[in-house]
Parts: C-alpha cells; sequence; structure tokens
C-alpha cells in the first residue's frame, strides 16, 4: 500500500473486521508467551531454591500456588482493562 498519496485504503468492512480479528490473534499469542515466561521466571525465583534434576513436592506445591495466584492476577487486571476500555469507548460515542 502507498500511504504517501494520503488517500484512505479501500479495504471492505468485512476485510477490516478479519484484520482486526488477526490482529488481535497474534496479540493474544503474544501476551499469552510473554504471560508464560513471566510466570516462569518469577515462580522459578521464588520457589526452587537447589534446582536438581527433580522437583520436591515442596517445589511441587510452591510452583502450583505461585502460578495460580500469578494466573488469578492476571485476569482480573485482564478484566478491569477490558472494563475500563468498554467504558471509555461507551463514553466517546
Amino acid at each position: 500500500m502507498d500511504y504517501s498519496s494520503g488517500q484512505k485504503s479501500a479495504l471492505g468492512a468485512n476485510e477490516r473486521a478479519a484484520l482486526m480479528s488477526n490482529i488481535k490473534q497474534q496479540l493474544d499469542v503474544a501476551h499469552a508467551q510473554e504471560l508464560l515466561q513471566q510466570v516462569s521466571e518469577k515462580c522459578f525465583k521464588m520457589c526452587i531454591q537447589k534446582p536438581g534434576s527433580s522437583l520436591s513436592s515442596s517445589d511441587q506445591k510452591c510452583l502450583t500456588y505461585c502460578m495460580d495466584r500469578y494466573f488469578d492476577a492476571f485476569n482480573i487486571v485482564g478484566r478491569a482493562y477490558s472494563q475500563r476500555l468498554q467504558k471509555e469507548l461507551a463514553n466517546a460515542r
């Protein structure tokens, strides 16, 4: 596409919707990968004191609890952010 001419793209409504859906899916995948990376790093640092060839039962419990809390917090923040966006969009109309 040539944006230098100042003309708008001639995408139809269906094409725009498909493009937005594709972008949203790509962002969702990127966010999920980032979340898993953060959870792995933070919970490993917090729970695994002596890395070895296997995890002790206390290490497993700590990792499970840490991951559960991390995902709970992520979901709470995500819902709050989504609600805020919806409110802002409603106010903009």
